[in-house]
C-alpha cells in the first residue's frame, strides 16, 4: 500500500435521483475523516465499528444532520484500494449526495480524479494495468458479450497468458546468459535449437491473442455500420425495422435523407453503431450532393455495410456503383433486396459477382419479413466460432494490440538472429525487448502518461 497517498473522496452512483446513492472515501485518514462527520445510532462510536460490517447513523455537519445513513467501513488491505475504504450509503437525490460528499471534503478529504479508486487498486498490487481496463469496459459494456469479455479480463485471464508467456522468454534469456558466463559447459547447436524451437511456439500463442483484436474491437466498440443504396430503396424504412421506431423520415420521394443518421442497436450481442446515409446517385441539388459524397466516405470507412436494392426495380448503374465499392474494398456485406412483397426484377446473379452468394438475402422493410434471417446472417459473418469469449483471452484496445505485434517483431528478430548464426547477446537483447512490451501490457513497464490517460478515461468514484 502506498501511504503517501492523501484520502480521497467521491460519489460513485449515477447523477440523478435514486433510491441511494453511494458516497467512497480510500485513504489512510478515511476512518478520521468518518470521526468528525458520522454520528452511529446509540452508544457505539466509530472506533467501534468491526471492518465489513454495516453501521446506521446520520451523517451531521456543523451540528446539523445532513441525512441518515448506512455505512460500511473496510479496513486494508481486504479492500478494492487495499486501502482503508468507507462507504456511505445516502438516500439518493444530487442534492443529498452532494452535502454529503462536502461534508467529507470539509473535513479533510479530498476529492478524487476520475477512476482514482481504481489506479489506486493498480499502483497498490491489487490489479494490473489490463485488469484495470477491463474495469472501465465492463462499466461501458452495452452487450451480454462485452461484459463477459470484460470479467473474463478482469478476473485476469489475459493477464495470466502474458505472465506465462514472459515467464518462459525469462526462463530462455536466464539459459543464455548462463551459457555465456559458463561457455566451457555450452552446447551452441543444442542451446540454438531450443530457442528457435520455444521462440517459434511463443510466436504462435502471440498470433492467437492478436487474431482476438479484431472480435475484441467489435464486442467493445462496435461495428461501424452504414445502411447504404440509392434513393427510395427502403434504407430508412430497414433502420426504422431495426431500432424498432419511426427514427428516419420514410417518403416515396427520392433524396428525402440529405444526411447522416446515426443509431446503435445490439443484434445476437453484436453491438452495430448504424449510420443512414443519403442515398447515392447524380445530381444537381448541392445539399444532396454534399449528402451524397458523405455517403460514400462513410462506406469507405465501414466496418460493414448493408446494402440495399430495391428489388422490385431492375438494377440500375447506382447500385453497380455501390456493388463495386463494396467488391473493391472487399467490405463486409450484406446485400438486402428489399420489397420482397412486390414482382422481383432485380437480376440476383448480377449481385453474386460481387458478394457472396450466402449474404444476399430478400426482406420486406415495410412488412418486417425476412429480419430473422437478417439478424442470423449478421451474427454468422462475425462469430464463426472460433472465439470463445468464455474460455480465451481476449484483447479488445489498440495498446494491449501495440505491444503484442512489437513483442511478436521481437520474437521474429530472435529467429533472425538464429539463423543468421548471430552471438547469443543479441538474441537476449531481442527476448528481453519483447519481455518489455509484454509487460506493457500488464503495466510492469509503461509510462506514467499512458497511465494517467487511461484512468483518466474513468469516471468519477470509480
Amino acid at each position: 500500500m502506498n501511504d503517501n497517498f492523501d484520502t480521497v473522496a467521491a460519489i460513485s452512483t449515477p447523477v440523478g435521483s435514486g433510491g441511494i446513492a453511494i458516497v467512497r472515501m480510500s485513504g489512510n485518514s478515511s476512518v478520521d475523516v468518518l470521526k468528525k462527520v458520522f454520528v452511529p445510532v446509540g452508544n457505539k462510536k466509530v472506533s467501534q465499528i468491526k471492518s465489513h460490517t454495516v453501521t446506521y447513523g446520520h451523517i451531521v455537519d456543523d451540528g446539523k444532520i445532513v441525512d441518515e445513513v448506512l455505512v460500511v467501513v473496510m479496513f486494508a488491505p481486504k479492500t478494492y484500494t487495499r486501502e482503508d475504504v468507507v462507504e456511505i450509503n445516502c438516500h439518493g437525490g444530487v442534492r443529498v449526495a452532494n452535502s454529503v460528499l462536502s461534508a467529507l471534503i470539509k473535513n479533510g478529504a479530498d476529492m478524487a480524479l476520475p477512476g482514482e479508486f481504481t489506479k489506486r487498486a493498480f499502483i497498490n498490487g491489487r490489479i494490473d494495468l489490463s485488469q484495470a481496463e477491463a474495469v472501465i469496459d465492463l462499466i461501458n459494456a452495452k452487450t451480454e458479450l462485452s461484459k463477459r469479455a470484460s470479467i473474463n479480463r478482469l478476473e485476469g485471464r489475459l493477464s495470466k497468458k502474458i505472465r506465462e508467456i514472459r515467464e518462459e522468454i525469462l526462463t530462455m534469456t536466464a539459459h543464455i546468459e548462463v551459457n555465456i558466463d559458463y561457455p566451457e559447459h555450452d552446447n551452441e547447436d543444442i542451446t540454438f535449437n531450443m530457442i528457435f524451437n520455444k521462440t517459434n511456439l511463443l510466436i504462435k500463442s502471440i498470433d492467437k491473442l492478436i487474431d482476438t483484436a479484431d472480435i475484441g474491437r467489435i464486442i467493445k466498440e462496435g461495428v461501424k455500420t452504414v445502411i447504404a443504396g440509392k434513393p427510395n430503396v427502403g434504407k430508412s424504412s430497414l433502420l426504422n425495422c431495426l431500432i424498432d421506431e419511426d427514427r428516419a423520415i420514410v417518403t416515396d420521394i427520392p433524396g428525402t435523407t440529405r444526411d447522416v443518421l446515426e443509431e446503435h442497436i445490439n443484434i445476437a450481442g453484436i453491438p452495430l453503431n448504424i449510420v443512414d446515409t443519403a442515398g447515392i446517385r447524380d445530381t444537381n441539388d448541392v445539399i444532396e450532393k454534399i449528402g451524397v459524397e458523405k455517403s460514400k466516405e462513410y462506406a469507405k470507412l465501414a466496418d460493414f455495410i448493408f446494402l440495399v436494392i430495391d428489388g422490385s426495380q431492375y438494377l440500375e448503374r447506382e447500385d453497380f456503383e455501390i456493388l463495386k465499392l463494396v467488391h473493391e474494398n472487399q467490405k463486409k456485406a450484406i446485400v438486402i433486396l428489399n420489397k420482397c412483397d412486390l414482382e422481383q426484377k432485380a437480376d440476383i446473379n448480377e449481385i453474386y459477382n460481387y458478394v457472396v452468394k450466402d449474404y444476399v438475402i430478400s426482406v420486406s422493410a415495410k412488412n418486417n419479413f425476412g429480419l430473422d434471417i437478417l439478424f442470423d446472417k449478421v451474427k454468422s459473418l462475425f462469430f464463426c466460432g472460433e472465439i470463445d469469449i468464455d474460455d480465451e483471452a481476449v484483447i479488445s484496445n489498440e495498446r494491449n494490440k501495440a505491444s503484442l505485434l512489437n513483442a511478436r517483431k521481437s520474437l521474429l528478430n530472435v529467429i533472425e538472429t538464429i539463423n543468421d548464426g548471430m552471438p547469443q547477446d543479441f538474441i537476449s537483447m531481442d527476448l528481453l525487448d519483447a519481455y518489455g512490451f509484454l509487460g506493457e501490457i500488464i503495466g510492469e513497464k509503461v509510462d506514467e502518461d499512458v497511465i494517467d490517460k487511461i484512468f483518466s478515461e474513468f469516471c468519477l468514484g470509480k
